[in-house]
C-alpha cells in the first residue's frame, strides 16, 4: 500500500506544469507553442523572461525534492515517489502526456533523495556545462553519472530509481542527442536562429 500511495504522490506533484502555469499567468500564452514547445525551464527561457525560466527551474526541481520528502516523513518509498514524480513531470495525464524532459526534477528527486549524489550530479553537470557550453549534454553525463555514485554509497534501491530515470532522460533528449552528433546542437547563450536546432 505504502509503494502505491508513494507512486500516487508522485505521480501527482511531478504532473504540475509549472513552466505552462507560469507563462499563461504572466500573459505570454501556451509555452507548448513556443520554441520547441517543451514546458520546462530551458523553453520558457525563449519567452525572454529569465525570471519565469528561474521560477520554473526552482518549481520543477523543488516537486521531486517535495515528494521525496513527504514520503520520507510519511515513512513511505521514497525512492518510487522520487521517480512517480519524474514521470509526472515527463508524462502528465492533463496535458495528453506530454511534459518536460526531466532533468530539474531529476535533480530535485536526487537532492531529497541523498544528498551526496544530488551534489554530485549537479557538480557533474556544472562542470560539462562550463567546457562544452551544452545544457543537454551536460543534463546526459549527470544522469547517467547518478546511480553509480548512488550504488557506490550501498544505496540499491535509489539507484535503480535513479537508473529508470536516467534512461527516460535519454529517450527524452533523443532529438537533442541526434544534433549533438549533428554538431548542430544549440549551445548555452545561443540563439535558435545561430544553428536552426531548438534544444
Amino acid at each position: 500500500m505504502t509503494f502505491v500511495l508513494a507512486a500516487i504522490l508522485g505521480y501527482l506533484l511531478g504532473a504540475v506544469p509549472f513552466g505552462l502555469v507560469l507563462t499563461k499567468m504572466a500573459g505570454l500564452g501556451d509555452i507548448r507553442e513556443i520554441g520547441s514547445g517543451n514546458i520546462g525551464a530551458t523553453n520558457v527561457l525563449r519567452t525572454g523572461r529569465k525570471d519565469l525560466a528561474l521560477a520554473t527551474l526552482l518549481l520543477d526541481g523543488g516537486k521531486g525534492a517535495i515528494a521525496v520528502g513527504i514520503a520520507y516523513y510519511l515513512n513511505w518509498r521514497p525512492e518510487i515517489a522520487a521517480a512517480a514524480a519524474f514521470l509526472g513531470h515527463c508524462y502528465p495525464a492533463w496535458l495528453s502526456f506530454k511534459g518536460g524532459k526531466g532533468v530539474a526534477t531529476f535533480m530535485g528527486t536526487l537532492f531529497a533523495l541523498y544528498l551526496p549524489a544530488g551534489l554530485f550530479a549537479g557538480a557533474v553537470w556544472f562542470g560539462t556545462a562550463s567546457f562544452t557550453k551544452y545544457s543537454s549534454l551536460s543534463a546526459l553525463v549527470a544522469a547517467a553519472a547518478a546511480p553509480f555514485v548512488l550504488f557506490a554509497y550501498g544505496k540499491p534501491a535509489f539507484a535503480i530509481a535513479a537508473t529508470f530515470m536516467a534512461a527516460l532522460i535519454y529517450i527524452r533528449h533523443k532529438e537533442n542527442i541526434q544534433r549533438l552528433l549533428d554538431g548542430v546542437e544549440t549551445k548555452i547563450g545561443q540563439k535558435k536562429d545561430e544553428t536552426g536546432a531548438a534544444a
